[in-house]
């Protein structure tokens, strides 16, 4: 095969640098690896959404109520713009779960009539459909299924409408309405929450509601208005004690789905954005070090009629080797990884089918990005060069000129050596090259701190939200209001040492033209469990009149402390009325507002009720307590605290940390890189030097000392630097990954910095290493026979 003569060059000139071409081809693997994996992940949720909401049927508009007759439905649907509308009973019930020992509560939805038909369908995984009036049969949820190990034909306890029954499980089934099976505003927690369906006639018979609903989904017609017909709604069911209807947007399951997606989509776009930057960046490094020692080639090239075009191409296509080779490699281990991302979220989100797709836009946009990152580097480091004359490339770069330093010009000379004082110098004349590898080592550092500052995140999280501001060991549930009177009785139970009561009041906030539906939660004066904290994580004691915000719920209604909210209580009276707000408090999770206890209830002109209550318990009597609340109707849920959090670390905190372990790992690769190839530049350029020393004297290890120093004080530079990249990296990370549900707090450790310095540190010392091999094998003759 002939080749051209400018491609034998390419290839020798790669052979040569195989080493620094290999660290950027292994950097552009990771960047692009970073951006297949997440990108694919985010493709196969958003495919497998679509078309489980298609097959399946998910509503558009959803609303809860107290009863209503089924003629009521007649009414709802010659609202404009509805298409279809799926009345339901659904009731929440407290579970006896088979070698469970805390109890567990799960939520009953009735079957459409006719199979097949209605919104939000099940999808029958194993087993059958219950038999008509069969009021002891269900099917299960997959999650709270597998999490209990229960198979069709095993048997359950509930309590329905304060009547112990016997459940037998017909089949496992999952529903688009709950990819996620959240209960309230909490985490998944598929051991002690799960969705149970039943036929419709025997649900409804049990809690006294034939011939009613208390639940409706609702489908739109193609251009209808959502907020006109949540609108139309609220107003239709208002006598009926309805909730207030909201969109598929403020649904929880697809929230949290949704969340997810914000996050993947963010990820998926930053973090590859900064490594191919990086890329770009080292491209250009090594294009700059190759054309300023090829002048006299690039000369003769140009005086042999090579056009600038010509010649141009050719360092192009050095570069765009060197990073398209990575960028494939990268395609294939994001591959693998997306496979591994897929059958993470095939654990969280229940579709019928999630499989990993690897899709032509992402392989796509993939190379192009590589390409990109080449082309801009290579671009930076050709320009320079081709703008040369020939006559003018065919000499050497004019010396630089010697002068004494900064440090000399101050005195400071004389307490320095003579070979710390030649690296300054050459440091100080060279202060644009100098910067330009600061810069590189800086932005490896900061990837290290981005990498790991979602660890710090993570615990802060758990800090503040489980361990100071929730104390309590368990929080009950009322099926519904009781008089706080309940707290003496609650207070008598196994093992109990502290009761704190609470009233959750589901309301509408509007402030102007904001609106957003919430809960306002009632504490009580005396807060040890459930405590508000201020920003100095301060309890705050809770006015006798106003509300407190979250700042994100402040955010989004575009309020300040002074400005007043207008209250729509979505129970009881449906009062309506205004209240000032008196103080706002950051929470990480969650979009709350807080009063008063005994203020809520005067707010809603209520007697002063609650409908939980948080407790403190003996560790030792537990299991006296679990059995206990089991055989107590009036209890709709119980949710543990310790549970609640391996929950939160089963979920969004694993998602969290591999993804946070993959990109350390590219990180690390990164660090290495930089600083590999600015070691081996740095020798390359200063081979001449270093060989005219060793003739002059200079042993073997202070040349390879005065070599290593130079990088050591780049290093020594990079290091401050790379962290304050890194911290304004994780305070962007963590503006464009909070979301409604779940924000991450912007907390950086001393452990993450002194982690991030020790790999870079580490990095330059293995890349010392292997340079100070190349300073042992220096031929001084060859060095000095060919001036570069």
């Amino acid at each position: 095969m002939v080749l051209h003569p400018l491609d034998r060059k390419l290839l020798r000139d790669l052979w040569r640098m195989r080493g620094q071409a290999l660290a950027v081809a292994l950097m552009a693997a990771c960047g692009i690896a970073a951006f297949v994996t997440m990108r694919s992940g985010y493709e196969a949720l958003i495919a497998s959404q679509r078309i489980y909401y298609e097959q399946n049927r998910f509503a558009d508009v959803f609303v809860s109520l107290k009863r209503a007759p089924a003629t009521v439905l007649q009414r709802i649907a010659t609202i404009p713009g509805v298409n279809e509308v799926h009345g339901r009973v659904v009731m929440d019930a407290s579970l006896d779960v088979p070698g469970l020992d805390e109890p567990a509560s799960g939520r009953l939805v009735t079957l459409p009539e006719a199979a097949g038909t209605g919104l939000n369908r099940v999808y029958l995984r194993q087993g059958r459909l219950p038999h008509y009036l069969a009021r002891n049969e269900v099917l299960v949820s997959e999650a709270f299924a597998a999490a209990n190990h229960l198979r069709p034909g095993d048997t359950l306890g509930a309590v329905i409408n304060g009547r112990k029954e016997r459940l037998r499980i017909t089949g496992i089934a999952i529903s688009p309405e709950y990819l996620n099976e959240i209960k309230g505003s909490s985490f998944p927690d598929n051991r002690r929450f799960g969705v149970m369906w039943m036929d419709h006639d025997a649900l409804a018979g049990a809690v006294n509601m034939r011939d009613g609903f208390n639940d409706v989904a609702i489908s739109l017609a193609p251009g209808a208005s959502e907020q006109q017909v949540i609108d139309r709604l609220d107003f239709l069911l208002k006598p009926y004690g309805a909730f207030g209807a909201y969109g598929r947007k403020d649904q929880v399951s697809h929230s949290f789905l949704s969340n997810e997606l914000a996050q993947s989509r963010v990820s998926s776009t930053v973090i590859p954005a900064i490594f191919l930057a990086i890329v770009a960046f080292l491209t250009n490094n090594i294009l700059l070090r190759l054309t300023m020692l090829q002048r006299s080639q690039i000369a003769l090239l140009k005086s042999f009629g090579y056009a600038d075009a010509v010649v141009a191409s050719h360092y192009i296509k050095f570069a765009l080797i060197i990073v398209v080779s990575g960028s494939l490699a990268g395609i294939a281990l994001g591959t693998w990884m997306g496979q591994g991302l897929a059958a993470l979220y095939a654990r969280f989100y229940h579709f019928p089918h999630l499989a990993f797709s690897l899709s032509a836009f992402t392989i796509s946009v993939a190379l192009l990005s590589g390409a990109a990152a080449a082309l801009v580097g290579a671009w930076l480091a050709v320009r320079r060069i081709l703008r040369l004359r020939p006559a003018e490339a065919m000499r050497p770069e004019a010396p630089a000129r010697f002068r004494p330093g900064p440090l000399e010009r101050l005195g400071f000379q004389r307490y320095m050596s003579v070979p710390l004082r030649m690296v300054l110098r050459n440091l100080e004349r060279k202060p644009l090259k100098a910067a330009l590898s600061v810069l590189g080592l800086a932005m490896a550092a900061s990837l290290l701190v981005t990498g790991q500052y979602t660890f710090d995140a993570l615990n802060e999280i758990i800090r503040i939200q489980f361990r100071t501001a929730q104390r309590d060991d368990l929080m009950l549930s009322f099926n519904e209001a009781r008089d706080i009177s309940v707290v003496h009785e609650l207070a008598a139970l196994p093992g109990v040492t502290r009761v704190e009561p609470f009233r959750a009041a589901s309301v509408r906030l509007r402030h102007s033209h904001h609106a957003k539906k919430t809960i306002i939660f009632g504490l009580s004066a005396q807060q040890e469990l459930r405590r508000i904290l201020d920003e100095r994580e301060r309890p705050i004691a809770l006015p006798p009149e106003g509300i407190v915000l979250t700042a994100k719920l402040a955010d989004i209604l575009g309020v300040a402390v002074g400005d007043r909210l207008l209250v729509e209580f979505m129970d009881g009276q449906r009062r309506q009325t205004h209240v000032p707000i008196v103080q706002i408090v950051d929470e990480p999770i969650g979009i709350f507002a807080y009063m008063d206890i005994a203020a809520l209830a005067r707010l809603a002109v209520e007697p002063l009720t609650m409908n939980g209550a948080y407790l403190a318990a003996d560790s030792a009597r537990h299991q006296a307590l679990y059995k206990t609340l089991k055989d107590i109707p009036a209890v709709s849920s119980v949710t543990l605290r310790e549970a609640t959090l391996r929950s939160f670390l089963d979920t969004i905190a694993e998602n969290m940390r591999i993804n946070t372990l993959v990109l350390v790992s590219f990180a690390c690769v990164i660090a290495f890189g930089v600083v590999y190839n600015a070691a081996r530049i740095a020798l390359s350029e200063h081979a001449l030097e270093l060989a005219s020393l060793r003739i002059l004297g200079f042993t073997q290890a202070e040349v390879g000392r005065m070599l290593l120093s130079e990088q050591a004080l780049l290093v020594a530079a990079a290091v401050p630097l790379g962290c304050l990249l890194g911290y304004e990296l994780a305070a962007l990370l963590s503006i464009l990954l909070s979301q409604e549900l779940f924000r991450i707090p912007l907390v950086v450790s001393t452990r993450t910095f002194i982690l991030s310095a020790g790999v870079v540190v580490l990095s330059a010392i293995a890349s010392g290493a292997l340079v100070w091999h190349k300073v042992q094998r220096l031929d001084l003759i060859e060095v000095l026979k060919a001036r570069e």
